[in-house]
This record gives C-alpha cells, structure tokens and sequence, in this order.
C-alpha cells in the first residue's frame, strides 16, 4: 500500500504562497499526491525561522511551524523581482495545472505574473489566490487592499463574537482557523478548476477571502438572525439551541456530553442516576430542554464532576455522543490516532532522529494520502528543476552566483 500513488498523482503545482494559508492548502494537496513546487524567495519562506526548534537540532534550517505544513513539497528558491527570475516561474508553469499564491493584491499583477497573463500564455491554468478580504476580480471590497492574518479573519468573519466564556467576552479561536479554514476552501476550489480546466481545456480564477471562508464556516449566526432578528453572543461552553451540548467538568479536567436528541437524552438520564428527568414531561423536546439548559447541566455536572475522564469514558463512551477534552498528551496516547495515522514520524535535518506531524485527515481507500517525505530545505531541489527546464550546469551556476536562485 505504501507503494500506491495518491488521487493527485500527476497534478503539478506552482506553490508561490508562505506563512500558513497559502501552504496549508497546497499541503492538502501535496498530502494526495499533488506535485507542489514550492517557489520561495531566496531568504525563504518566512516560517522557516519561526520555529519552535528541538533542542537537539544542529542545523535549525526549519522549525515545527514550517515542518507541519510543508511536508510532501519540493523547494526551488528564485528572486521575483529579477526578471530572469519571474521567467523562470513563467517556465514552470507551462505544463503546470495550477498556481497558487497568498500575496497582497496587486502584487504578483507588478511583477508580470498576475491571472491575466497567466492565462493569455497558459489558457489551461488554474490561478487560485488566498487573499484576507478576497480579489478584485471576484467583487471588489472596500477593504481589497487591506492585510490580513488569522485574528483578522477570526474578528471581521464572526467566530470571535460568538466564542467566548460569556456574552461579555468574544475570545480567538485556539487553532488559525482563519487561515486554516480559506485554506482548505481553496484546495477544494483548485482541485474543482482542475477537474473543469480537464474537461473543457480552459483555466480559472479561484479566489478564497479568509474572512468570507470564516463568516461560511460561521453559517448559524446568518440563519439565527436572518430568522429571529436575534444577534448570537457567546455562549461559553454550551450550545444556543441544544442542551445538554456541551464541556461538563470531571474531576481531572473536562469533559464534552451531547446527549439533547431524543434518543440519547434518557439514556444520558439513566447513566446519570436521573432516570426521572428523561421521562419528565417538561424536558420531552429540544426545545423544552434548551428552555430548562441550567437545570439539565447543573444535574449532569454534579455526576461528571465526581468523576475521572477515564472513569466517564469507561461509563459514558459509546452510549451517549461523548468524548473527554484531550490535551496534545492524551492525543499522542490514545490508540485511535495511532490506529488512523494521525500523528506521524518524519525525518527532520538537524537531528538525528524523527519529529512528528499531523497526519492526512482525509482518508481514501484505493489512493491513500499520506506524508510521504519531509518538508524541503531551501532550494533543495533548485536544480532538479532547472535542469528539467533544460538548463546546463553552467547556467544554473550562474543563476546562483549572480543571486537570481538559490
């Protein structure tokens, strides 16, 4: 199985993007076999010295942030701003299926390599961008030219006014999700142009806003103030329509419970020793419960309280929607991430022995994904594809001492 190629074996991607939107998305990609050429600058992705570093490494070429979301890519670094250089990438993209980048607006449009040319040279490419408020070409913004990182996305898509402890209190995210969440509409958008531009031999303009992908991702306040002119707060750790859904505590830490359908309420009830109040008329629908949320988390907490998070998983698990809040230790202990891969070894330079990854979430039973190699050094494969543009040796030497690549 190791052997099988992935669903995007022979899918080429021009990687112009950094920091963790742009390669986010192309390591989906990558993770299914995609070829990434991940083009960086040639002091390179920006990532590359954030870190964190393992103790033991002697070389600290990359960190864990850029290990994690550039693993399956190969890395050619070229100046842009050096016209030999922006040929160069014009030179990559013949035969390409996409090209990826994260750039403020307008910049890659300076430098000669924006969508319109592109396409006019190559009418089959796809042109995918990951831009804070989105593109111009898709509907123009007031705010098109404005920077974007994930708090920016997080605070102007939504999630934040309805995260928080209280209705006082909108709070960040704990993962870049305004990143993270564009990132992945755009690989779906990529893969969706590439299926088109195959069928009918002509490329598009994909264009993902982070703060359009957050307020999506965000799809219940629009529909609970579109249908009650209500505007949703944050609700701590319990749900606005659905109780019991929600974090109880346990006598160890915390644990999540959602028991508010029908069929597992007066289980819940029984497990509990309330086998009463799944039968007590004033909590026999959703909304009934919602209407009496205090009453029901008060008796839930009172039993999860008295309790370990092994104990209630011991109890609760497979009975009820259950599921004990891990920290990243429990995640590498626990035997269903192991069992689906999904904390992986790769070799990282500078050490002698493997770090871990994430490993793919999207599963595929015939062309599995998986973390096949490392995240590259910079420009660890420059010349492997210079040379398969026709460059000689002496060329690329030059490139490299006139500083056009590295």
């Amino acid at each position: 199985m190791s052997d099988v190629l992935g669903a995007l074996d022979g899918v080429r991607i021009v990687d112009l993007t950094q920091m963790l939107a742009g390669p986010f998305c192309t390591m989906l990609l990558a993770d299914q076999g995609a070829e990434i050429i991940k083009v960086e600058p040639l002091d390179g992705d920006h990532t590359r010295i954030v870190g964190p570093y393992h103790a033991d490494d002697k070389l600290r070429a990359f960190g864990g942030y850029f290990a994690s979301v550039n693993r399956n890519k190969k890395s050619i670094a070229i100046d842009l701003k050096q016209p030999e250089g922006r040929e160069l990438v014009m030179r990559l993209c013949e035969g390409a299926d996409a090209v990826v980048e994260n750039y403020r607006g307008g910049v890659m449009d300076r430098l000669g390599l924006g969508y319109e040319t592109l396409h006019e040279r190559f009418p089959k490419l796809v042109y995918a961008t990951i831009r804070g408020f989105g593109d111009w070409r898709t509907g123009k913004s007031p705010y098109t030219d404005w920077p974007a990182y994930d708090v920016v996305a997080q605070a102007f898509g939504g999630v934040m006014a309805i995260t928080g402890p209280d209705k006082d209190t909108p709070m960040k995210v704990g993962p870049g999700v305004g990143d993270l969440m564009p990132a992945t509409m755009c690989a779906v958008g990529i893969v969706s142009a590439i299926l088109r531009a195959h069928k009918t031999g002509k490329g598009q303009f994909v264009d993902v806003g982070m703060v359009d992908a957050i307020l999506s991702m965000c799809e219940r306040i629009v529909h609970q103030h579109a249908f009650t002119g209500g505007v949703p707060v944050p609700e701590g750790n319990h749900h606005p329509l659905l109780c019991p859904f929600g974090m109880f505590p346990a006598k160890d830490g915390h644990v999540t419970i959602a028991a508010h359908a029908d069929t597992h309420f007066p289980i819940l009830c029984r497990l509990i020793g309330r086998p009463e109040m799944g039968s007590d008329p004033r909590l026999s629908t959703v909304q009934d419960r919602r209407a009496h949320q205090d009453e029901i988390i008060a008796a839930v907490s009172a039993f999860t309280s008295q309790r370990t998070k092994q104990e209630l998983l011991a109890h609760l698990g497979g009975q009820v929607p259950f599921a004990p809040v891990n920290d990243v230790r429990d995640v590498f202990a626990n035997p269903h991430f192991a069992a689906r891969d999904m904390v992986v070894s790769v070799p990282h330079p500078g050490l002698d022995g493997d770090m871990k990854v994430a490993g793919v979430a999207i599963k595929m039973s015939e062309t599995p994904g998986r973390v096949r190699h490392r995240a590259p050094l910079l420009g660890e494969h420059t010349d492997e594809y210079l040379t398969r543009l026709g460059l000689a040796g002496a060329d690329i030497a030059r490139l490299r001492a006139e500083k056009i690549v590295a």
